[in-house]
């Protein structure tokens, strides 16, 4: 228990000291919930509401970014620098590397959604009732795993800057076409219908409804639930086939 207690340890002081994580999962989606409910408010009439759901849009944006690229680019990293292998010969078993991994990037998840959850309240007095905040944070944090899975996946790419690249290019396609930046309803037909189908969408579609005090449907449940096991799939048979060879 003591080993898995460091090790949990020294993975989120590694997170925390990433400018990355501090940029792109913590600074960036407030400066756009600021720009996109101050400076230009597209919520119609009903600005309050507006105000909560793009709210859960910055934070779902900010949750996902972290568990696809700062899970899968460190991943990446530590395989390239040998220290995958060199933990594989100390004492510290296997699982316990990789739970201490998912732990740490959990707990960072739980931090960002404190601060950006923070910054709604106090940049527009963003008003929901108790049982609205802790539901919506618990969706946002359980409803992460789907994402985390897709950083391990990420994470079996053999080049950082691939990794960097590909992630990049997932995590901004998925943001827009999820609705995370703006609502899908403003797309042309086909790009609605590709959107509703895609995690981010899903992920999102599930905190829009509980923040507009609704209980969300099974729909983006299921989705995710199977964007999971693909994801966990994928990865072990890249793994496992890497190994082989």
């Amino acid at each position: 228990m003591k080993m898995l207690f460091m090790q949990c340890k020294i993975e989120m002081l590694r997170i925390i000291r990433n400018p990355y994580f501090v940029f792109w999962s913590l600074m960036m989606p407030i400066l756009f919930y600021f720009i996109f409910t101050k400076l230009v408010n597209t919520g119609g009439d009903n600005v309050e509401a507006w105000q909560a759901h793009y709210l859960m849009s910055m934070t779902t944006f900010s949750v996902m970014g972290s568990a696809i690229m700062t899970v899968g680019i460190r991943m990446v990293q530590e395989q390239s620098l040998g220290w995958s292998v060199y933990m594989r010969i100390t004492p510290l078993p296997g699982s316990i590397y990789f739970i201490s991994k998912m732990f740490g990037q959990t707990v960072m998840h739980a931090l960002s959604i404190i601060v950006i959850f923070t910054a709604g309240f106090l940049i527009n007095g963003v008003h929901m009732s108790a049982g609205q905040w802790i539901g919506s944070a618990l969706w946002i944090l359980v409803a992460s795993i789907p994402f985390l899975a897709m950083g391990t996946l990420v994470g079996s790419m053999k080049r950082v800057d691939t990794a960097s690249g590909v992630s990049n290019v997932i995590y901004m396609l998925m943001a827009v076409l999820g609705g995370m930046w703006m609502p899908v309803d403003n797309f042309p037909s086909f790009l609605q219908t590709i959107g509703k189908w895609l995690p981010s969408y899903n992920y999102g579609s599930g905190v829009w409804s509980i923040a507009a005090g609704q209980t969300p449907e099974l729909k983006p449940i299921l989705i995710l639930a199977g964007y999971l096991v693909l994801f966990m799939v994928l990865s072990i048979y890249i793994r496992k086939k890497r190994e082989a060879v």
